[in-house]
């Protein structure tokens, strides 16, 4: 299985995705990265593995029609499989989403439906879960729609909170349990115990 991992930041996830095909935990190989920001860590992780990977945004494509069409040739031409949102930042083109319809999946560093939606990502989840009083908090893995974190929900975690916890605190412990989630989740998507779409 060819996975394709479109990431915004640091890139630890799609690390974690990596190692997990090295080590034949996952029954697949990242075949490209894609990422809308230049500068981040995840482009240079690709690049010491060997992994082709691509900065596209409305700004290098012109518009989010041209966007999604280069992101859908490099796609078809590297034969992907399936899309992991690694901590990528923007909303799919609706003709990405059609094209790979549940094919498509994002990880979220709480238990959906809480704590999701615009606006609600890194430290300000966990923030709001603390803010909250939760007892717990957790990992989300959902196919991926035109709204954000509201697809159908394949897998979650939880991860306690902890008396004296921080965001800060929190986002670790809930990180450190997301890059062992996300392989386990990974692995079963790849060996057809969570089930793909068929490509349009």
């Amino acid at each position: 299985m060819n996975i394709a991992v479109f990431a915004s930041h640091g890139g630890t996830d799609m690390q974690a995705i990596i190692d997990g095909c090295k080590s034949g935990v996952i029954n697949a190989r990242v075949a490209v990265m894609i990422g809308n920001n230049a500068d981040s860590m995840a482009h240079l992780r690709a690049e010491n593995e060997n992994i082709e990977h691509y900065h596209l945004s409305v700004k290098t494509e012109g518009s989010e029609e041209a966007l999604a069409q280069r992101m859908l040739e490099i796609l078809e031409r590297k034969e992907i499989d399936m899309v992991f949102l690694a901590g990528y930042m923007r909303l799919l083109h609706p003709a990405i989403l059609k094209r790979y319809h549940n094919r498509v999946f994002n990880i979220h560093p709480a238990l959906l439906p809480k704590y999701g939606g615009k606006g609600m990502y890194g430290i300000n989840v966990h923030r709001a879960v603390i803010e909250a009083g939760e007892k717990e908090t957790g990992i989300t893995i959902h196919r991926v729609n035109e709204f954000y974190d509201s697809g159908e929900i394949v897998a979650q975690v939880k991860v306690p909170v902890l008396p004296g916890d921080d965001p800060d605190t929190l986002a670790a412990r809930v990180l450190e349990r997301e890059h062992t989630f996300l392989v386990e989740v990974i692995s079963d998507i790849a060996d057809g115990r969570i089930l793909l779409g068929d490509k349009k």
